[in-house]
């Protein structure tokens, strides 16, 4: 899974989430993508999920880019701890997502693979999301 090889600070704060992306609201690298409608953390977990699931529909073929990273450390307390204490320790990574962010890019495959590809890799996802086309932006 995907995760920093090493970071400044080992534990961050929450943070807000708000506006839209202005930063990879775009396709760069295929012909076709999966855009955010909604803000979220993605997990490491997550991303990786929908990877392997369009990597099997499209049997290897074409190429897949993953554009977010989780580069968020998220803590949680083990249960039935007592409050207090400190923060806890870091239970999994996030990437940050707001709404118009590129997820993933896919080029090489026919459009009818491509957006059957696309859909069943929405479906791993917890938030909505669009097909999105290169000829389209």
């Amino acid at each position: 899974m995907l995760s920093p090889k090493r970071t400044l600070h080992r534990k961050q704060m929450k943070g807000r989430m708000k506006g839209v992306a202005s930063r990879g609201n775009y396709i760069a690298f295929g012909e076709f993508g999966i855009q955010a409608l909604e803000k979220c953390w993605l997990t490491a977990r997550q991303i990786e999920a929908a990877r392997i699931a369009m990597t099997r529909k499209i049997k290897r073929g074409g190429r897949v880019w993953i554009r977010v990273f989780p580069d968020k450390p998220i803590t949680r307390h083990p249960a039935e701890a007592r409050m207090g204490k400190g923060k806890g320790a870091v239970e999994f990574w996030a990437a940050v997502i707001l709404p118009g962010r590129i997820l993933f890019e896919m080029g090489g495959v026919e459009r009818e693979l491509a957006m059957e590809a696309l859909h069943v890799a929405i479906q791993k996802l917890p938030l909505k999301c669009k097909i999105i086309e290169e000829s389209e932006i």
